[in-house]
């Protein structure tokens, strides 16, 4: 009876065993995993309408790009577009660029050199230009969150509507935090900010939170909310602060 009793036991563990062991064993000759590609980003698109009493049409399109070879060297792209009508009169009209490089020292630190870009009719910005280099941290840097600072100077030329072009120094910051809930939604935060050299009561803001969430495949909703404040406006019948509230729908490549 008491070796019956083993050979039981025995048999038992072994049947626990076989599939941990068939689990930590890759079928020979098994292909690695290929590699995350070079080449990421995505496009978003929102469209808004009203009709009635007020007639409204609002587009916003954006893009990210993400050009990651795997060495010290990221190439980055942003872009935003706001266009809105109501009852017919232009209402918003926003386009921003930004493209910038950055070489990693470490883990952690980083240098960049990158060229914004905007137009912004309601603050009276015709376009302003402003290439900068400075240096960031990573201050998180984890699978789930991600949170990075980062300060440049340079230079900022601004034509605002009705005055001639003005080119000064500038410097520049910028605080981005991402946070995944989920497998399939996220949550970001960003703050970026722009003065000029020698009249830092001169500055320009925007802060943005958003949330997005997967829908199918590669597609996600994205509910975003924008704050740009330009403490000085050319023209006192100008608003400080604008807020966009911005829904669309992504594509990721």
């Amino acid at each position: 009876m008491r070796d019956s009793m083993r050979a039981l036991a025995a048999i038992g563990l072994l049947s626990m065993a076989c599939p941990v062991a068939a689990r930590a064993q890759a079928p020979a000759g098994s292909p690695p995993p290929p590699p995350p590609p070079a080449l990421s980003g995505n496009v978003s698109a929102g469209l808004g309408m009203t009709s009635g009493n007020t007639d409204t049409t609002s587009f916003n399109g954006s893009y990210e790009v993400k050009f990651d070879p795997k060495t010290r060297n990221v190439l980055k792209s942003n872009g935003l577009f706001l266009y809105g009508k109501s009852n017919g009169t232009l209402s918003t009209e926003q386009y921003g660029l930004l493209v910038r490089d950055e070489y990693s020292f470490g883990a952690r630190a980083f240098a960049f050199g990158e060229v914004r870009y905007l137009h912004d009719r309601f603050k009276g910005i015709s376009y302003l230009l402003s290439p900068t280099f400075g240096a960031g941290y990573k201050v998180v840097d984890e699978k789930n969150t991600s949170l990075s600072v980062s300060a440049g100077v340079g230079s900022v030329s601004e034509r605002d509507y009705g005055f001639a072009t003005r080119t000064t120094g500038a410097v520049s910051f910028e605080e981005k935090l991402t946070y995944k809930l989920s497998s399939s939604a996220a949550v970001g935060q960003s703050v970026s900010a722009l003065w000029h050299i020698g009249d830092f009561g001169n500055g320009l803001y925007l802060v943005g939170v958003n949330l997005t969430s997967t829908l199918v495949g590669r597609a996600q909703l994205k509910v975003e909310a924008l704050d740009s404040y330009r403490t000085r406006p050319p023209l006192p019948t100008l608003k400080r602060n604008d807020v966009a509230l911005l829904m669309g729908i992504i594509f990721k490549f």
